[in-house]
């Protein structure tokens, strides 16, 4: 028998904790739960135990951020659920600021039970952690910040990340249809460049936290430098001498190339940024041997053979007290308006989630040295990890005669998935769900090429319905597609090796080159 499950609600609402209940008590367990609507009452029922405090953020006399400064300001250590009607990037920015462990949409309520069960699952490894690292104090704090955003990022970007897909998708297909001549055609470029942009603050965001989903590759660093340098001596100005200096004999290293090129565009950013009068940035790499010694003093370090990626300017350099504080999300040193504070937490959360570490070195007046070390790629790694696909195909190919079934319950962008595919020259069968499609698979006679599927939905997840069609079309392909990030997913055991997954928002030719990709995969028995 599971303990009860300790709920204190801070509404105004009676029916919508009602509905918070409900969606509570899906699984059977039993619920002990207390509604509050004030300061006073908050205050006095938070002298007795609670799992976790579940608040709504928009109320009249009494906030959500309100709320969680009394939990704050009596010091008491719980996970704390923010429930909205709508999510803004101020209110999520604002939400993380305040401490909040999550946000659910009141039209998701199906999210909130998984919510709680990983937050009190990941409340209670932090207590175990925090144990174990009492030690390590200020490695514990830059994890606990780490963790604490990317939580709350993780929380929205699902629903983000789905209403990108549309407004993209939409975009996209409207823009396809256009003449450049025609007035309207302009005004599809700017929503479509302000949904991309706001794609990349999401990925940025998941960046930092090691939560958004990588496509790794056996790769050359030296390969990925020579095809972005022409990009960063624009950006840095003819003021500052930029000098590289690639290893001949440099080893290979498993990287998503896409986000090892944001590492050393944000580097190379910074550096500029610390030389308003000119000077000079060094890129080097080279084969490093990283001994026992120096993994043991440097936590995250493995001992071993890896490459060497240094990016060294000669700019103002930094304090020791500024150097504590570099990775941090939001922190900046730059003047209002000049820079996010995202720029170096986000190198921070690729390269750690690539598997390597960074190390900073700077001196006042003298300059700083950031070194990233990667674990060199052997041949096992090559031949397993190269085949990632990434799709390479040129436009005249992405388009297919084969059926897919579509997979997705958000009606929206179902839509426009169906739409992409369909233009494409595809033969789709969309269904809402997956009771729905194993009917569908039964009564469809003719071959079902791929099946193209959401990860997390009602009642049957994405990867219990790939199992059981696997069972009866063993020819068919799996794609699988989410807006939710790989630690939300990772338990639906979607993100194993030589799986295909494609991470939301997609635009139509990136869905198109994906499932172009896994229709012509020849399958591990074409190595």
């Amino acid at each position: 028998m599971r303990e009860p499950l300790r709920v204190l609600l801070v509404d105004d609402s009676t029916d919508d904790a009602a509905l918070v209940v409900r969606s509570l008590e899906r699984d059977g367990r039993e619920l002990i739960w207390e509604r509050v609507e004030t300061g006073l009452a908050l205050r006095e029922a938070l002298k007795r135990p609670w799992d976790v405090v579940i608040s709504d953020w928009q109320m009249p006399s009494f906030s959500g951020e309100e709320a969680l400064q009394v939990v704050k300001t009596l010091g008491v250590e719980i996970p704390f659920i923010i429930i909205s009607g709508t999510v803004t990037e101020e209110t999520a920015v604002r939400a993380m600021r305040a401490g909040a462990r999550d946000c659910v949409l009141k039209g998701k309520l199906v999210r909130l039970l998984p919510a709680v069960e990983r937050e009190l699952k990941e409340f209670a490894d932090r207590k175990r952690a925090a144990e174990a690292l009492r030690n390590s104090d200020a490695q514990l704090r830059q994890a606990q910040k780490m963790e604490a955003i990317g939580g709350l990022a993780a929380g929205v970007a699902h629903d983000f990340n789905n209403l990108l897909s549309v407004i993209l998708g939409h975009a996209e297909l409207l823009r396809g249809d256009l003449n450049p001549a025609d007035p309207m055609f302009e005004s599809m470029d700017e929503i479509k460049g302000a949904a991309e942009r706001a794609a990349e603050l999401t990925r940025r965001l998941l960046a930092f936290s090691r939560q958004q989903v990588l496509e790794p590759r056996v790769a050359d660093l030296n390969e990925i430098m020579e095809g972005i340098q022409k990009m960063l001596r624009r950006i840095i100005g003819e003021d500052i001498d930029l000098k590289v200096i690639a290893a001949p004999d440099l080893g290979k290293v498993v990287v998503d190339p896409g986000q090892i090129e944001q590492v050393i565009l944000n580097l190379v950013v910074n550096a500029r940024d610390a030389m308003p009068n000119g000077g000079k940035i060094t890129i080097e790499t080279r084969n490093i041997e990283i001994d026992g010694t120096y993994a043991a003093e440097h936590v995250g370090a493995q001992a071993g053979p890896h490459v060497l990626l240094a990016v060294s300017d000669t700019g103002v350099g930094m304090d020791e007290a500024t150097k504590t504080r570099i990775f941090e999300p939001f922190f900046t040193t730059k003047e209002p308006g000049r820079g996010t504070g995202l720029g170096l937490a986000t190198v921070f959360g690729i390269v750690r989630q690539s598997g390597g570490t960074i190390w900073t070195y700077s001196e006042v007046g003298r300059g700083t040295t950031f070194k990233i070390y990667l674990p060199r790629a052997d041949a096992k790694d090559a031949v397993r990890r190269a085949r990632a696909m990434t799709g390479t195909f040129p436009a005249q190919t992405l388009r297919g005669t084969e059926t897919i079934l579509l997979v997705e319950d958000d009606e929206s962008v179902r839509s426009v998935e169906r739409t992409i595919l369909r233009r494409y020259g595809y033969h789709v069968l969309d269904v809402p769900n997956g009771g729905e499609a194993l009917l569908v698979c039964e009564k469809y006679v003719n071959r079902i090429h791929l099946l193209l599927t959401d990860v997390v939905m009602p009642r049957m997840s994405g990867r219990e319905l790939a199992q059981r069609l696997s069972a009866v079309r063993s020819d068919m392909k799996i794609l699988f597609l989410s807006g939710y990030t790989d630690g939300a997913i990772e338990h639906h055991g979607i993100l194993e090796p030589g799986t295909a997954f494609l991470q939301k928002p997609v635009t139509p030719e990136v869905l198109a080159r994906k499932v172009r990709a896994v229709l012509d995969d020849a399958g591990p028995e074409a190595e």
